[in-house]
């Protein structure tokens, strides 16, 4: 896989780095740093003192934008692949969007740099702007990352399954994986009609969702995963943290739902409910 590595310096970029341990070698690795200089905000000042503070400030940034690469390329795992180091100046997910779309990338791999209970809470607007926008799969980290076996992976459709198994068979993973598949059916108000044949028929839906995750589990079994399937009904997005929580998942992998233009700058009611609460990281894949 293509891998770029995007960092900027905070505690869960240093986890992003840590990531890597339990993803495959990469064929090409690019550690990704970007530089967003501010402008001097003096409307008064001359253009020329503006513009020697600005290059003063922009060699200053290169230069720790320099160590940090330095310094994550010297953490980088024995197996991580050959790696190279780029900084680039301007907006940081807007570079990292099209550092990606330039090499093809794979996966993406940044850190989140939470902004607090009202602004994006878990996932600052940079990642959250990444995972929108990113034309490949991105993991974002957002603690410390203590072991990576247990893959809580919820679908929603065949489009959703397809496109899980198109990623999984890129290998990206160290280690083998167990994969937990959860389908959740949202909840009707009331929950089911009282009555026999409606009992019967959300019987019958449970049992054809079982069907597909058992075909879904079989073909990812197939390329060497550990895999076995849910299928329950409740609130998509609370079931899924909540699966989570109890099986200690290591990572929740999920799919973006095919979404294109401008809808893509919304992932979704029940994936922007896993990415501001999950325990643990998220990788989005395409």
């Amino acid at each position: 896989m293509k891998t770029i590595l995007a960092v900027d310096g905070s505690d869960n970029s240093y986890e992003a780095v840590h990531a890597l341990k339990y993803f495959a070698r990469a064929e090409q690795l690019t550690l990704f740093h970007v530089l967003d200089v501010p402008k001097p905000a003096y409307p008064m000042m001359m253009p020329e003192a503006a513009e020697e503070i600005y290059k003063t400030l922009e060699q200053s940034m290169r230069e720790d934008g320099e160590r940090l690469l330095d310094r994550i390329q010297s953490l980088l795992p024995p197996h991580a692949g050959p790696s190279t180091k780029q900084l680039r100046i301007g907006s940081p997910a807007e570079a990292i969007v099209s550092m990606a779309e330039e090499q093809k990338a794979d996966l993406i791999v940044m850190g989140a740099r939470g902004l607090g209970p009202v602004k994006e809470r878990l996932f600052g607007s940079v990642s959250h702007r990444v995972l929108t926008l990113a034309p490949c799969a991105t993991l974002i980290v957002n603690g410390p990352v203590k072991a990576m076996k247990e893959i809580l992976l919820p679908l929603q459709g065949q489009s959703d399954a397809e496109a899980a198994v198109r990623f999984l068979q890129l290998k990206p993973f160290h280690d083998t994986m167990k994969v937990t598949l959860l389908t959740v059916l949202p909840e009707t108000a009331p929950p089911w009609p009282n009555d026999a044949a409606a009992a019967a028929a959300s019987t019958e839906i449970l049992e054809k969702q079982t069907d597909f995750l058992n075909g879904v589990a079989e073909r990812l079994r197939a390329i060497g995963y550990q895999a076995h399937g849910v299928a329950t009904v409740g609130i998509p997005a609370t079931i899924i943290l909540q699966q989570a929580t109890t099986l200690r998942s290591d990572l929740i992998l999920m799919g973006t739902r095919g979404r294109q233009g401008i809808t893509r700058f919304m992932l979704g009611s029940v994936s922007h409910a896993v990415l501001h609460n999950t325990p643990c990281p998220v990788l989005v894949f395409r």
